[in-house]
């Protein structure tokens, strides 16, 4: 029936690599009442090896057989009550060590999000995405691989190319109906009470526990008493708070755990400089991109 709420929405958390390190997983359980009390149900990377990744196949699987349908519904709950189906792993919408094929970051993407769409065909789903600068995504990546499939990607990649235009694309032509959102993972400790609730679907105005964890973490002993004394006088004014937490982030946060080496031989803070031009360029591109939402800080001062 036109209008009707379906019974059930699915929620796919998938990264990308080297950003959430567990970090929503343990959110969703601080906050585990709160969610079951709005039908939520999560799951771990466990249930993704369990249902998903035998049943997605190899590279020129594009349709489901039954029996693969079947055996991926068996991964949603079945409690009356659960209205939402959250999934998390990295590994979603691309397996570790072929995140980078045939000049595209994250090529397998769109295939599987069609797949899910077929074993999921009543059922809206959701990905939610954290972006990354590529330009050190790209070393981190490479620099995880074995030695001889890393030369290999430098032998026959232009890296300079590589951008996440490419796998947002393809999962809009190929699996259409996917609702997207996206965030940059440089801004995570500013929206990270935003990226919750947007995953799990609860009310925008919900309290969370730990909603600023992450930010406290990142600044200096004085900057985490400026950031409390703005949380206790600025809390019900979200915008002023978030002003204010921009402010004391970028005179008191600890550089030594937000600076990261360039491990990869040959790139240098120009080439960094580089991608970080045109990142921003595409970022700005999928937030005007139809079926696609990118989140991020309300009136941050940059």
């Amino acid at each position: 029936m036109q209008g009707q709420e379906p019974d059930m929405q699915v929620a796919i958390h998938a990264g990308a690599a080297f950003t959430d390190q567990g970090r929503l997983q343990r959110s969703l359980q601080a906050n585990g009442a709160l969610l079951s009390e709005c039908g939520a149900r999560f799951f771990g990377p466990r249930r993704y090896r369990q249902y998903f990744k035998p049943n997605f196949g190899g590279p020129d699987i594009r349709t489901l057989s039954p029996d693969a349908i079947k055996k991926m519904r068996l991964a949603l709950p079945v409690d009356a009550a659960a209205k939402r189906a959250i999934f998390m792993n990295d590994n979603f919408v691309g397996d570790q060590g072929n995140l980078l094929r045939d000049g595209q970051l994250y090529p397998d993407a769109g295939r599987r999000m069609a797949l899910l769409q077929q074993a999921f065909p009543e059922e809206p789903i959701n990905l939610y995405f954290a972006l990354r600068n590529p330009g050190s995504f790209i070393p981190k990546l490479l620099m995880a691989l074995p030695d001889p499939d890393r030369e290999e990607i430098l032998r026959t990649t232009d890296l300079s190319c590589l951008s996440w235009i490419g796998l947002i694309e393809d999962i809009r032509d190929l699996a259409p109906d996917v609702k997207i959102t996206l965030w940059c993972n440089e801004d995570t400790p500013f929206i990270w009470g935003n990226v919750v609730r947007q995953v799990s679907g609860i009310p925008e105005t919900a309290a969370l526990t730990g909603e600023y964890d992450l930010i406290l973490s990142l600044l200096t002993a004085e900057g985490q008493v400026l950031a409390q004394a703005a949380l206790d006088t600025e809390a019900n004014d979200p915008e002023a708070l978030q002003v204010q937490l921009f402010h004391i982030f970028e005179e008191h946060a600890e550089t030594d755990r937000l600076e990261e080496e360039l491990e990869l031989p040959g790139w240098n803070a120009e080439i960094v400089d580089a991608f970080s031009e045109l990142y921003e360029q595409d970022v700005a591109r999928l937030a005007n991109m139809s079926g696609v939402q990118v989140l991020s800080p309300r009136n941050a001062p940059l």
